[in-house]
């Protein structure tokens, strides 16, 4: 709520030219009771410390946050940090403000009264003793609801370990008990995936090969929302790898389905944020795999045979830029792998898709495109080929290539490197081609 507002008010003088009515602005002066010390707003929540001290809730409480130990106003020592609802002084100010409502004033609503620890802490024990699922549904949706009504009450939960005990809960019932555990299970994948990120406990709890083969059963044949949420806590256990993460990995890829429902995920996808979580997982699990030759190049076979390559290049068409980014890493270290490139070259979109992507997008994705064309030009250019070769001196990539060393894009050592030898291929089969004038370029617009 603003600190004053402008109202006119109508004068009894008259003035003599006209007959007009004269207004005088005048300020609509909030009481000094009211106001909050620390933001000299109105509160909208007032709360007492143990000092006497009237503040907003909100503010006295980004106040201890940061550490504070004293009163802002009295500087002196807090002896507890428990904030008690000044119901005398919301009401005053309710009052006030109903009866300035005339003067664009709103009435500011009673506030929910916040969750405490000793509350959160009761609820919890109910859900870890629990072995009735109704029951202990009703108590999941009690914390999820309680975390949606304020920031306050987010961070009471998860700082006294809701995560922990949901994800226990999560492995602890039996999915074959029926259709009332399966639904407590989705409810609980959705308020886990409120709680990211997760800590060391929970984190472990979700990485067991029950949790996982979970996961992906909730991925594959859940809810919408299910299978958005199973997929988003995947992302997160992937995302952030901790001790053990190449038997997570392999966990992953053992579970019946895995492939199958991040591929169709893709293919039907539910949103943006399922697309993302689904390549981000497919990266992950291809690079993430042990490095025998023989194991990257099954979990890349599996995904080359369910279509992968066409969905991503397909994506890539005309995708946002986290999306485009994603997919071309994807198919970056999918064309490491001979299977991978070999699907790649069947694929009419690949060079004009990746070479349309150079300095298109952003630098991450200038480079992943550079590349796919490094291992697409080099690998035809040992077979003694020359199509792509010439394709891509078609679509324009020697002036692209060009224009990332002249321009200084900023890329890495690493893809420059590739970009000259890129370069030099191209040179040599420039009179194969008629290449688009470099003039076609002259609006291109760097990402920063």
């Amino acid at each position: 709520m603003i600190s004053s507002w402008r109202r006119n008010k109508k004068a009894n003088r008259v003035a003599r030219r006209g007959g007009e009515v004269e207004t005088t602005p005048t300020e609509l002066i909030i009481p000094n009771q009211y106001r909050c010390p620390i933001s000299l707003d109105t509160m909208k929540d007032p709360v007492i410390l143990s000092t006497g001290i009237t503040y907003d809730r909100e503010n006295i409480e980004k106040w201890i946050e940061k550490g504070n130990v004293t009163c802002p106003v009295t500087n002196q020592a807090l002896r507890t940090f428990e904030a008690v609802p000044n119901h005398t002084i919301r009401r005053m100010i309710q009052d006030w403000c109903v009866e300035n409502r005339a003067h664009g004033v709103e009435r500011i609503p009673t506030p929910r009264i916040p969750v405490s620890s000793v509350d959160v802490g009761h609820v919890l024990q109910k859900i870890s003793m629990t072995r009735d699922p109704e029951k202990c549904k009703e108590l999941v949706g009690t914390i999820i609801r309680l975390m949606k009504e304020s920031e306050r009450n987010k961070r009471c939960i998860v700082g006294n370990g809701a995560a922990r005990t949901l994800a226990s809960t999560f492995y602890s019932f039996n999915e074959n008990e029926g259709e009332t555990v399966i639904s407590l299970l989705e409810e609980l994948i959705g308020g886990l995936t409120s709680m990211m990120p997760f800590d060391h406990e929970t984190d472990g709890h979700l990485r067991s090969a029950r949790s996982i083969e979970r996961l992906v059963w909730f991925m594959q044949r859940g809810s919408l929302s299910c299978r958005l949420n199973a997929t988003l806590i995947l992302k997160e256990l992937i995302s952030n790898p901790r001790g053990h993460q190449t038997n997570f990995v392999e966990t992953l890829i053992a579970s019946e389905g895995t492939i199958e429902g991040l591929v169709k995920l893709i293919k039907e996808p539910i949103c943006a944020s399922s697309t993302k979580a689904s390549l981000v997982i497919i990266y992950h699990m291809i690079t993430s795999t042990t490095n025998f030759f023989s194991s990257k190049n099954m979990i890349v076979g599996k995904f080359v045979d369910m279509g992968l390559v066409s969905l991503v290049l397909d994506i890539l068409v005309d995708a946002e830029k986290s999306i485009c980014e994603k997919s071309l890493g994807v198919l970056d270290v999918v064309c490491r792998r001979d299977i991978g490139l070999n699907a790649a070259y069947d694929n009419a979109l690949i060079v004009p898709v990746v070479v349309k992507k150079i300095l298109r997008v952003s630098d991450l994705a200038t480079e992943f495109s550079i590349s796919i064309l490094w291992r697409l030009c080099d690998n035809e250019t040992r077979e003694s080929g020359g199509g792509v070769v010439v394709e891509a001196l078609q679509v324009g990539a020697f002036q692209k290539l060009l224009l990332v060393l002249q321009v200084g894009w900023n890329v890495n050592e690493r893809s420059k490197d590739k970009v000259t030898k890129l370069l030099k291929v191209l040179n040599l089969h420039r009179s194969k081609a008629e290449c688009i004038e470099s003039t076609d370029f002259k609006n291109l617009k760097r990402s920063f």
